[in-house]
């Protein structure tokens, strides 16, 4: 569901990773080791949001290097910095998502929303919510369009104990079929979800 093949990237002369080959099936992985080590960097580049200097990555099939709206349609990122666009509504930002990936904000959405206690806060505009808030936004809109592979940066910053509750029974559940891939310093979401850990060395 994924791959990562030879992948490779350097800031200047310093080497962040290389020849980093790995194939994920489904199930959950956290990246949990000290910063410094590229997790970011992977995570975006699978994302699609920064290029490799070397490789390519292969989501459900399709090679983001070759055919990467067909790969990012296939996939759903929770970044790190979720104050993407300050003005707009978490409302705006979730029916733009859909849009994108040509789906309704159905059931499943609206009550994963509620679930995390979204729902009251729906017609803020990002920079009227919380870390937690935005990062609710982003999570709820990672269960548009079913995608395969579900990719995040610190998914459990910033949120209160309701949404950690709900986010680990999430990424248990979402594991079960399609690929959880995040980084976090947060052991007890590790455990909770059931998440297999991994430094980015070792994908080799």
């Amino acid at each position: 569901m994924l791959r990562l093949e030879n992948l490779g990237r350097r800031h200047g002369d310093h080497v962040v990773f290389e020849g980093l080959t790995h194939t994920f099936g489904p199930g959950c992985v956290a990246l949990c080791e000290e910063e410094s080590t590229g997790k970011t960097s992977l995570l975006e580049i699978i994302a699609g949001v920064l290029k490799p200097d070397a490789g390519d990555v292969w989501i459900d099939g399709h090679s983001l290097r070759q055919a990467p709206q067909q790969a990012l349609d296939r996939l759903a990122y929770v970044p790190d910095n979720c104050l993407v666009a300050p003005t707009q509504t978490g409302r705006d930002m979730l029916v733009q998502a859909a849009a994108a990936k040509q789906v309704a904000l159905d059931d499943a959405v609206l009550g994963l929303a509620d679930a995390l206690g979204l729902a009251p806060h729906l017609d803020k505009r990002f920079e009227q919510m919380s870390t937690g808030t935005r990062r609710k936004v982003f999570l709820t809109a990672a269960v548009l369009g079913d995608p395969a592979v579900v990719v995040a940066d610190g998914p459990s910053n910033g949120l209160d104990a309701q949404g950690r509750s709900v986010l680990a029974e999430v990424f248990r559940r979402w594991g079960q079929d399609r690929v959880v891939l995040f980084a976090s310093h947060d052991p007890d979401l590790v455990r909770a979800c059931g998440a297999k850990a991994v430094e980015v060395g070792s994908l080799r």
